[in-house]
């Protein structure tokens, strides 16, 4: 039974770059082509599986309206109070699920902790691709549309996996399930004490430089698209923020109290504000990049108008974070190609490799290896633990690797 058009929590825009967006409904009617025919109509869902022959005591009063694993689903969305760009993430973890599930002719209530561990390995590697990966983001009902762009990373799949689990104990907790398999099958752990080693170098750095000052500035939307892409560049760079911390921001999230310093509000991972400094080459590119929009170089504290702007039209549209991260990625690819004109395969290598996270990473790196305080960048980054912030300080192992290099210089050492 579906919830009441009231009860359903707020369906997520689909902005441009985002036509692929999964919504809670999709898992009762996947694209046609993407699965066998057999699984278009919903499968039976019933509130116990079907094995279990009577509800055990008290089991039978349920805290939730949810009569189907979509509904559930829409439940678990609605009540989970998550930030919107976690909101967007977990709404397509919650889909893949549901899509797995069903394509592999379960209900929620009918899966077993070997379902779960059948799931993890899927995530590493969707199998058969051809149902489930398309690196073009084809709309939703188009036929061609895929849940996957490609396997996902170590740190996608121990989110992915984090997200099944968590469905599955909220229907545990409202008496949707009998029980929670997920309860009793550990998540994916993260490799500890690893370090961060997807930065730029400095080469690297010189050619997105020299790709920046290379785009053309013929038309308007050019001379737009030229101002907002140096604009990102340089913010991803000296601030750290997150892909979808600057997108979702407004041009009044920048600005200065009186006493010389600029600041650039963000919210975070759980609904956690963060201010993070505005260096001046940044607070530049800021005023160059409105000027190009035909806006004035000076905002206020409440311009609502989107930070990240599209480029073409007169409206001033916010862009998706499919779509900053496009424009981005393009840059890279700029850049890998003056770096393979300059032979260095190294830099070339990193940038085709690189996304708008690198620059995230860079910025902490370089800053952890200049002698800045941990705590400082851990509450520039947003991170939870200090532990987290410390993985991008590599200066100690350059020196441990420079002292070993030079022992082998030594007499007496083969």
């Amino acid at each position: 039974m579906p919830l009441p058009a009231s009860e359903k929590p707020a369906v997520l825009p689909r902005q441009p770059g985002e036509t692929g967006a999964w919504t809670p409904d999709d898992a009762a009617a996947p694209a046609p082509g993407l699965f066998h025919a057999a699984l278009v109509t919903p499968l039976p869902d019933p509130l116990v599986d079907p094995l279990d022959h009577a509800l055990p005591a008290g089991a039978g009063t349920l805290l939730v309206d949810a009569r189907t694993d979509a509904a559930l689903g829409r439940a678990y969305l609605q009540h989970a109070d998550l930030a919107f760009t976690t909101l967007k993430s977990t709404t397509t973890e919650v889909g893949r699920f549901l899509l797995w599930c069903q394509a592999r002719h379960r209900t929620l209530g009918q899966i077993r902790i070997e379902d779960l561990a059948a799931y993890k390995a899927f995530l590493r590697d969707p199998q058969p691709a051809a149902d489930w990966i398309s690196p073009t983001r084809w709309p939703r009902l188009d036929a061609r549309w895929r849940p996957f762009a490609g396997p996902l990373s170590d740190a996608s799949v121990r989110q992915a996996f984090r997200v099944a689990r968590a469905l599955l104990a909220f229907g545990a907790n409202t008496g949707y399930l009998v029980r929670n398999p997920g309860s009793l099958v550990h998540n994916i752990k993260a490799p500890r004490g690893a370090r961060v080693t997807r930065y730029l170098n400095p080469a690297a750095l010189a050619c997105i430089e020299a790709a920046l000052n290379a785009l053309p500035a013929r038309t308007p939307v050019m001379r737009r698209a030229r101002a907002r892409i140096r604009w990102l560049f340089l913010a991803y760079l000296t601030t750290g923020a997150r892909l979808s911390e600057i997108v979702a921001a407004s041009m009044g999230s920048l600005y200065f109290e009186g006493d010389g310093r600029w600041w650039l509000d963000v919210l975070g991972k759980g609904n956690k504000a963060r201010r993070l400094p505005v260096s001046p080459t940044l607070l530049a590119a800021f005023r160059a990049y409105r000027l190009a929009h035909d806006l004035p170089a000076a905002t206020s504290r409440d311009d609502v108008t989107p930070l990240v702007l599209g480029t073409r039209g007169a409206q001033l549209l916010r862009v998706s974070d499919e779509a900053a991260a496009q424009a981005m990625k393009a840059l890279f690819a700029a850049a890998a190609l003056l770096a393979d004109q300059a032979m260095d395969a190294d830099a070339a290598a990193a940038l085709r490799a690189a996304s708008t996270h690198w620059l995230r990473h860079t910025m902490l790196t370089m800053h952890a290896n200049n002698g800045v305080a941990l705590k400082t960048l851990q509450d520039t980054a947003g991170h939870a633990s200090l532990a987290t912030t410390a993985t991008y300080l590599h200066k100690s192992d350059q020196e441990r690797h420079d002292e070993l290099m030079a022992s082998l210089d030594q007499p007496g050492v083969a």
